[in-house]
């Protein structure tokens, strides 16, 4: 039977391996090879069948042409018929098979809930071999037990999750390769299946219901190209329709919400009108069924982001909240918290339009909802009050850009936040107080809701928040009761962002001592609150926190900190990190721009080892306190003056030494959990190490190296680097170690090479390859000509990620600006790359994207500062540093005209960012001092002008200063161009007179 079939390969094969087993497959038949390429090409279109179904398909398309070969009129045009028809038999034969398997099948779905842990294995088992062996078959199964209403509720619902599972994945790649697949099954066997699960919707007894997840997913592949025309006016009729049952509606209604939830908006817009009625038909007071009110409700909210056309009119906009606001009064919680997640989303997406319901609706719709006993309701109205702060925040920020720019501002903040502190802050004050005290740190609830919510707020409404924050403070941060505590010094802490430097000085000065003393509070979660809000001074307001006044006792009160619970460390360590940065930041710095010394030196060495204590605490597992310790550990270090080299020296050691320990250990891991700490803790130590080694002198790092680099090799070729998250914080403690070295790090670079190079080709883990690109960015500066034996590999490798589409996109640019490191190093030597290089440069040049995908956007700016990147680089390697530019740097002048060109296109670009600016202004310079007076016709252009003049007023130092210099060179050409034309001038004025004189 079809189920009892064993891969007869592992994998898919090669597709030579395949040629070959088709080869051999043919030869009992006799047929030409000629004739059987077209098949391969042919099946090409059938990529679902498993590679074991392929060989047997060929199999028996062989043995037909074998039978047809025999008449002699049999033309190659007839092949492709003759192949499709071996296809839809094949096809039919494997379908039959499957149908006679229902019953099996059945009864295996009805086990995947068994209790029995041996039945559910066998059953996972069973359905995966029946997906591998014959996927299509499967699914045209699995829709059959779905849609008849006659088997079992379970197995019912255990088909539709196979069905879906086989449609979808978490993993983006594999939900790609699902949906492509989908796409390449025949169509009549498509229409088929989508009848089985439309017709499936409002049969079910299990809620939620399986086939509207099914029906999604098919939508989902199918409707972004045009097919399924007629699904959403099938679903809209489910809905409206009068005959139409309860659970018909509600099952239809979650397969829009599904699909409205997982396409791309924009498939949808044209539909919207279509979809909003079926929504909003759902929706209505009149709705008899809560199920079907909930579920419309569900998929407004899914829907809200392509609906921008019916909220731009006035009189769908008023209906669609009117109907959304009427939901918020419902009886029923769950349709409550939907009409307010709604309420939620339409603040953000549609702020400009909301002035109108704002006083008479949605003020007191999400107050009542805050004051709400039900922990979900309040989340929601809290939640809507935070986004209409962060919403105001933004239009602040722009605000000030359009004013920077001389503009009036697209949107303008109508001040909500504002206008509601007085009514919305002591609801928020009372909140802080709902605390348990034995809840988790990782459960969201109304309490820590609150507190985010008031640090929005005050970053949107400043100083303006502490009159109706600071009298419950002052009133209950001394409390008997702990909540009360706890909640005073929450808001003390949340507040802290937004308020101006004159105002918060005085306010925490003056809190000091109490906080100080609250750290030694009974309650653990004052303890915790207290430590936070330490850490939140250091972080903003960092001249209180050393303020001499208080140092010593505060740093007393924190090393009792790191012995008390995993979650009051966790925060202590948060707070050194904030006074390391605090003191090094206020220091005092000598001649050489160094710190000798700062208020936190004699007490270095204690911290350092109390650090050093909590890293190895047994609960460090706990609340992160581990990684929490251990970036405190970095901070210290990384913040560390020169009086307090010898702890660093000593800390290097210890570092150093753990990580060998470390390392020992790897043979004794039994299980998964002590294989993700042990990982976990690698990657900890290489953090440090890389901290430690930033501040080891050049005299000493020699010293340690090798015994760094066997550590570094030995984690290499261990297991553990074959997580991605342990490689990639090898090859940055490795960059640090190159970067400390200098050209020192040639004497490593042939062990290390293959780990570089393994890093290089991690195409599944961008991570790893992208930290590997800026590795051998590093390796380029550092080795300098030393690294010419290894140029010819690396180029190939750089060369072959371009071009492979399996390769994040973040990495590309990194890799143009490694093309420009590798100039700088080598300089002339580089010509023999320089070819291909251009070539490469010109293309990714050219790239273009969707401009409404902001995110692609942005990584257009990141491709063409890369390109631009290289372009200046290639242009200062080949010029040299002589006082003359070399004649090397001429290879370039056929090129310049296309620089120029591109340089002409980012300066029009009204989306090019800062970073794109600085690095086209340094090339406008170097293209200056490269090759003198015949550039200024080709720069001195409009729209490169006006983008100096943009760079000019940058707020970014380094653009500021690329554009000024680059203006400057642009003007030494122009001032010497008007020398040439007036002495020119003067030359012939001059001869005339003499020649006049002649006659």
């Amino acid at each position: 039977m079809l189920f009892k079939w064993r891969y007869a390969i592992c994998g898919r094969v090669s597709s030579k391996r395949m040629t070959d087993m088709v080869a051999n497959e043919i030869s009992s038949f006799q047929i030409c090879y000629s004739e059987i390429a077209l098949t391969v090409d042919l099946i090409d279109n059938w990529q679902w069948l498993c590679d074991w179904t392929v060989l047997s398909f060929f199999r028996f398309t062989c043995a037909v042409f074998a039978e047809r070969k025999k008449d002699e009129d049999l033309r190659l045009l007839k092949i492709t018929s003759v192949v499709n028809n071996c296809v839809y038999t094949f096809v039919n034969l494997l379908l039959i098979t499957m149908h006679q398997e229902t019953p099996q099948l059945i009864q295996i779905l009805e086990k995947t809930v068994s209790p029995d842990k041996n039945e559910l294995e066998q059953a996972s088992s069973f359905l995966e071999q029946a997906a591998s062996t014959n996927v299509l078959g499967f699914i045209k199964t699995l829709s059959e037990i779905l849609r008849h209403g006659g088997n079992s509720p379970v197995a019912r619902m255990a088909a539709g999750l196979q069905l879906k599972n086989q449609l979808t994945s978490k993993d983006p790649n594999i939900k790609q390769t699902y949906q492509h697949r989908w796409l390449s099954f025949p169509d009549d066997i498509r229409s088929y299946i989508k009848k089985n699960v439309v017709g499936a919707l409002g049969t079910e007894t299990n809620r939620p219901s399986s086939a509207a997840q099914c029906v999604a997913y098919i939508a989902v592949a199918e409707l972004p190209q045009h097919q399924w025309p007629d699904l959403i006016s099938t679903l809209v009729s489910n809905v409206c329709q009068a005959n139409s049952t309860e659970i018909q509606k509600e099952a239809t209604l979650e397969a829009i919400g599904y699909i409205c939830q997982e396409i791309d908006s924009d498939v949808l817009v044209a539909q919207s009108n279509d979809i909003l009625t079926a929504i909003v038909h759902g929706m209505r007071n009149s709705e008899p069924s809560n199920h079907v009110r909930l579920a419309a409700t569900q998929a407004l909210l899914n829907s809200l982001e392509f609906t921008k056309a019916n909220f731009d009119q006035p009189t769908e906009r008023n209906y669609i909240m009117e109907v959304v606001c009427e939901a918020t009064q419902s009886p029923d919680s769950q349709i409550k918290v939907a009409a307010l997640q709604c309420l939620v989303k339409i603040m953000s997406l549609y702020y400009q339009y909301m002035e109108p319901y704002m006083a008479p609706a949605l003020f007191p719709i999400t107050l009542e909802a805050m004051k709400s006993e039900n922990d979900a309701v309040a989340l929601q109205g809290i939640e809507f009050w935070s986004n209409v702060s962060d919403e105001e925040v933004d239009l602040a920020i722009e605000d000030t850009e359009a004013a920077e720019a001389g503009r009036p501002p697209a949107r303008v903040s109508r001040h909500y936040a504002k206008g509601a502190l007085q009514y919305i802050v002591p609801i928020l004050l009372q909140k802080l107080t709902k605390q348990e005290e034995l809840d988790d740190e990782d459960d969201w609830n109304p309490s820590k809701a609150a507190g985010v919510c008031l640090m929005l707020l005050a970053t949107c409404c400043e100083d303006e928040i502490v009159p109706h924050v600071l009298p419950f403070i002052k009133e209950n941060i001394k409390s008997d009761n702990w909540r009360f505590r706890d909640a005073s010094l929450m808001a003390f802490g949340s507040i802290l962002g937004g308020l101006e430097n004159n105002t918060l000085k005085p306010l925490v000065e003056q809190a000091m001592p109490t906080l100080i003393e609250l750290m030694y509070d009974s309650s653990v979660i004052v303890r915790d609150t207290a430590a936070w809000t330490f850490g939140r001074i250091s972080e903003i307001i960092p001249e209180a926190a050393i303020n001499e006044t208080y140092l010593k006792p505060l740093l007393e009160s924190l090393i009792t900190g790191l012995k008390a619970e995993p979650r009051v460390a966790a925060n202590v360590c948060w707070a050194f990190s904030g006074l390391a940065e605090a003191a090094y930041e206020a220091a005092d710095v000598n001649d050489d721009g160094q710190v000798e010394t700062y208020i936190l030196s004699q007490y270095f060495e204690f911290i350092v080892q109390r650090l050093l204590e909590t890293t190895d605490r047994l609960d460090g597992g706990q609340a992160n306190l581990r990684p929490a310790a251990y970036e405190a550990l970095m901070e210290m270090v990384k913040n560390s003056p020169k009086d307090c080299y010898v702890t660093v020296q000593k800390t290097t050691m210890v570092i150093l030494e753990r990580l060998q320990q470390v390392l020992q250990m790897e043979s004794h891991i039994v299980n998964h959990n002590e294989r993700s700490q042990f990982n976990d803790l690698q990657s900890l130590l290489c953090g440090t190490l890389q901290s430690v080694l930033r501040k080891v002198t050049p005299e000493d790092a020699p010293q340690i190296s090798d015994a760094i680099m066997t550590a570094m090799l030995t984690m290499f070729n261990s297991n553990s680097c074959k997580s991605g998250g342990v490689q990639e914080d090898a090859l940055m403690a490795v960059s640090t170690l190159v970067e400390v070295l200098g050209e020192g790090f040639i004497k490593y670079m042939d062990a290390f090479k293959p780990f570089l190079y393994l890093g290089l080709k991690n195409h599944q883990e961008y991570q790893v390859c992208g930290t590997a690109v800026g590795l051998t960015g590093d390796i380029f500066r550092a080795l300098k000509l030393k690294v010419l034996p290894y140029c010819d590999e690396i180029m190939t490798l750089l060369l072959e990620n371009l071009g492979d589409q399996s390769v994040h996109r973040s990495v590309k640019p990194q890799i143009l600006s490694v093309f420009g490191d590798m100039v700088l190093s080598i300089g002339p030597e580089f010509k023999k790359y320089l070819d291909v290089v251009l070539q490469t440069l010109a293309q990714a040049s050219q790239a273009q994207v969707d401009r409404n995908d902001f995110d692609m956007v942005d990584y257009l700016n990141e491709l063409r500062e890369g390109v631009l990147d290289a372009y200046t680089s290639i242009i200062q390697g080949l010029k040299g540093d002589g006082p003359e530019p070399s004649p090397d740097v001429l290879v370039l002048e056929p090129h310049v005209p296309f620089i120029v060109q591109f340089i002409t296109v980012v300066a029009q670009d009204v989306e090019h960012s800062d970073g794109t600016v600085a690095v086209a202004a340094g090339i406008v310079g170097d293209l200056c001092s490269a090759f003198g007076q015949p550039m200024l016709p080709l720069l001195d252009l409009e729209p490169i002008n006006d983008m100096l003049g943009q760079g000019r007023r940058s707020r970014v130092n380094r653009t500021k200063t690329l554009a000024t210099w680059a203006t400057k060179e642009l003007r030494k050409l122009k001032a010497a161009a008007s020398a040439q034309a007036v002495a020119a001038g003067g030359g012939q004025q001059t001869a005339a007179p003499a020649a006049a004189a002649a006659s």
